[in-house]
């Protein structure tokens, strides 16, 4: 059988995008919908730079170097991450799927000239950011990776029922964070910042 070429691939991909979107849109106004976008919040750019802040600021009142460095790590790493996602999301429009049903709109990505909310659904900032912040901790406590990493999935997958995010939205977000904190993480070897 002969692998599926990329434009193949990539069909099949916004398939699961447009089937995941038609699933969960009849839930989008729903109480429990709502009450996951509270939580959801959390992978905001502003509580997710907070937590990191606390982080460092018990590292340093705690005397904890591990700690403080453990804080550093995640703001640099969230940091990486959100200007990879916004070099990203300036070069790709793609329609939100809560304004799918938008005269016009469609969910396929195209070059990017738009700066509209509604207009940037890719890739999902969230999850790059939560992605990135959960491997940071778990990079110098790797006793908290299952709920950091528990954390950051849910952050992350939750941007679907939403209807903020896109399956590939969310995917290419995660990816990112990874990336972004595995860069930071040798910055940091290079630094002398690694370990103690």
């Amino acid at each position: 059988m002969k692998p599926p070429t990329l434009a193949e691939a990539g069909e099949a991909l916004l398939g699961v995008d447009a089937a995941a979107v038609a699933a969960v849109k009849p839930w989008q106004d729903s109480r429990a919908v709502d009450a996951l976008s509270a939580v959801a919040g959390l992978a905001d750019q502003p509580p997710m730079r907070a937590l990191c802040g606390a982080v460092i600021a018990a590292g340093i009142l705690g005397r904890d170097r591990r700690l403080a460095r453990a804080g550093l790590r995640m703001l640099a790493a969230h940091t990486v991450a959100t200007l990879a996602k916004d070099f990203i999301k300036k070069r790709v429009d793609r329609t939100r799927p809560r304004s799918m049903d938008s005269p016009g709109k469609d969910h396929r990505p195209e070059p990017g000239r738009k700066d509209a909310k509604e207009e940037t659904s890719f890739p999902s900032g969230h999850s790059a950011g939560a992605a990135a912040v959960g491997r940071a901790l778990a990079r110098d406590y790797p006793g908290a990776a299952l709920p950091a990493y528990g954390a950051a999935g849910f952050l992350a997958l939750a941007q679907i029922p939403r209807c903020a995010h896109y399956p590939t939205d969310v995917g290419v977000g995660l990816a990112i964070g990874v990336a972004a904190e595995a860069a930071v993480s040798v910055g940091f070897e290079w630094v002398g910042l690694g370990a103690d």
